[in-house]
């Protein structure tokens, strides 16, 4: 499986990992999943419909991240991919804490993917 991010999703990771400085092995935890079973799986993940896109966008509802103590999966952090099952690629599109924001962008998706 090939993974790729978008630049948004780099500023995005950037800002986070000031605030969650084990992001980028939770991350890495999250890419040897995805290699595995990259399609949806509630209630972990969810295809994001009604977008008016071909492209596959999944939603990660249950990510680990080992700097909120205690929570574990439950951390909060949402994690939005493309997935494109014939290429066995998968593009990194957005990545934030739900507190900090209600739902993805979904414009930021429609200007990147068909």
């Amino acid at each position: 499986m090939n993974f790729n991010e978008l630049d948004e999703f780099q500023k995005d990771l950037k800002a986070l990992l000031k605030k969650y400085r084990t992001l980028n092995e939770d991350l890495e935890v999250v890419k040897k999943v995805l290699e595995i079973m990259p399609e949806e799986r509630p209630p972990f993940s969810f295809r994001i419909d009604n977008l008016g896109i071909e492209t596959c966008i999944i939603k990660v509802k249950k990510i680990a991240c080992k700097a909120l103590k205690g929570r574990g999966v439950n951390s909060g952090l949402r994690l939005i991919y493309a997935h494109y099952p014939t290429e066995e690629k998968i593009v990194f599109i957005e990545l934030y804490h739900k507190n900090d924001k209600e739902n993805e962008d979904k414009q930021r998706i429609k200007d990147n993917f068909k």
